[in-house]
């Protein structure tokens, strides 16, 4: 079969018994390529491997974990904009946001590169004479990262880089929507000096590979980014053995607006945060809490931006928003938007499907005004281009409306007032708060993560990943 990509397995290229095709959201004839399906034996194969090439892997020079790194990361510089259309084809990203979410991909490899230079403990002395103490940090072992579909290269960048950057050994599983973008990063590794088992691949369902990773006795720790219902899975299942576990699974991010905020500052925040990659984020705002004295205002200047947006072909020039990224997913977005309106909602603006030159998934950007925080629209994450607008009296009542959810990922505010400003900072119950900003988009070099429902265990990104991925060892030494 032409264009058929296989599974990278200690350090060869492995075909399996069955391929999925990788359609394009934005023109459903476009197949970019047959990938291999793995099965449970296969994945059992790549955890082996990953647990052989581990000792040695463990010990390597910091200087060859930073010349793997690096070098992934300068290729994908390099390549952004032949990647970045790779993942614009099979994730719906306008052309300008594949591009951009590859370069962030390759500047977190570069970030980790430079993290294995630095990656040390501490010595310290004793209360007794004579003796040392080292507290080291050192890698866990086998580690299964799951990926999921909306950030098809840059989430698997944020857990593979810390992962060998660290010491560990991989066995990665991409989303079986976007599996091209994952194949890319394996190819990129297969070339570095990588010892072979040290990267695994192994494509398909959650069911036989996810599941089969989850319950490996060698996989010592599990990274999984997806739905809620999965995650808490996986966490019973890792707790059930004593794995480490780092769990992200969604939002439902609320974005204030005060009555002294600029509402050009804060309708770009929203419109932003909502819509763009078509709203399948999950630290998009999808609850816009507003106060009443500037409620009418703010929502009809987010109408007229939404009156200008072009929803088309992710490759298009000009196209402001993508596809849906399939069918199954855009039938819920179809669902939350009636259910809105059944429950009370007014569809102010969208929701509705639109044809386009290429079969595709397209959706008009929905906004659903005169909502409570009590409707469904304003519990549940829908991951798509919908967003709703809650009416509050004052600060006081946005604050509370803002808390009042399960999730706890992604927090905004719009004010003019220094005051609201950081006491919401502190107040807010999420693990990222934006002021002034849209509420997606975290810079790579920082912490990512959430409270409450939305995140289990420690942060990603940045020098904090270090926490999931090594553990800590006291060692003592007495002088003899």
């Amino acid at each position: 079969m032409s264009n058929t990509f296989q599974n990278y397995i200690n350090g060869e290229w492995v075909a399996s018994i069955g391929t999925r095709p990788n359609i394009n959201p934005s023109d459903t004839s476009d197949v970019i390529g047959h990938y291999a399906q793995a099965d449970a034996a296969q994945t059992e194969a790549a955890i082996a491997a990953a647990q052989a090439a581990f000792p040695a892997w463990a010990m390597a020079t910091p200087q060859l974990r930073f010349d793997v790194l690096d070098a992934v990361g300068n290729e994908l510089l390099a390549r952004r904009e032949e990647i970045g259309r790779l993942l614009s084809r099979e994730e719906g990203k306008t052309l300008p946001e594949g591009i951009g979410e590859t370069h962030r991909a390759a500047m977190i490899f570069k970030f980790f590169a430079a993290e294995a230079l630095r990656s040390g403990g501490e010595h310290l002395p004793s209360v007794r004479p004579g003796v040392g103490v080292d507290v080291l940090r050192q890698p866990l072992g086998v580690v299964g990262l799951i990926a999921p579909w909306n950030f098809p290269i840059a989430i698997p960048a944020w857990k593979i880089a810390p992962a060998l950057a660290y010491g560990n050994c991989v066995v990665f599983k991409p989303a079986e929507l976007v599996p091209g973008c994952g194949w890319t990063l394996a190819d990129i590794l297969s070339r570095t000096a990588l010892p072979k088992g040290v990267f695994n691949l192994v494509m398909g369902p959650g069911s036989q590979v996810g599941q089969t990773l989850v319950d490996s006795p060698l996989v010592r720790a599990v990274s999984f980014t997806g739905s809620v219902g999965t995650g808490r899975r996986i966490i019973n299942s890792c707790a059930a053995r004593q794995a480490k576990v780092q769990a992200e699974m969604g939002g439902k991010n609320p974005l204030v607006v005060l009555d002294d905020a600029d509402l050009d500052v804060a309708v770009n925040a929203a419109v932003q945060s909502a819509y763009f990659s078509t709203g399948q984020r999950c630290t998009a705002s999808s609850r816009i809490i507003v106060t009443e004295g500037v409620h009418d205002a703010f929502v009809e200047k987010v109408l007229a931006k939404l009156r200008t947006l072009k929803v088309d072909h992710a490759l298009k020039a000009g196209t402001d928003i993508g596809p849906v990224v399939d069918e199954k997913q855009l039938a819920q977005n179809l669902r939350y938007v009636a259910l809105a309106q059944t429950e009370g909602g007014k569809l102010a603006f969208g929701g509705e499907v639109v044809e386009r030159d290429t079969q595709g998934f397209f959706q008009m950007p929905a906004l659903i005004t005169e909502t409570t925080n009590a409707m469904t629209i304003s519990r549940e994450e829908v991951f798509g281009p919908v967003a709703n607008v809650i009416r509050v009296r004052d600060y006081e009542e946005a604050l509370a409306t803002a808390n009042d959810t399960e999730f706890g990922l992604s927090s905004g505010i719009c004010t003019r007032s220094l005051k609201h400003a950081t006491h919401f900072k502190l107040a807010a119950q999420a693990g990222m708060v934006m002021v002034n900003l849209p509420t997606a988009g975290v810079d790579y070099h920082v912490p990512f993560g959430g409270s409450k429902g939305s995140s289990y265990g420690p942060r990603e990104q940045g020098s904090y990943a270090k926490e999931f991925y090594t553990t800590v060892k006291t060692a003592y030494t007495a002088a003899g």
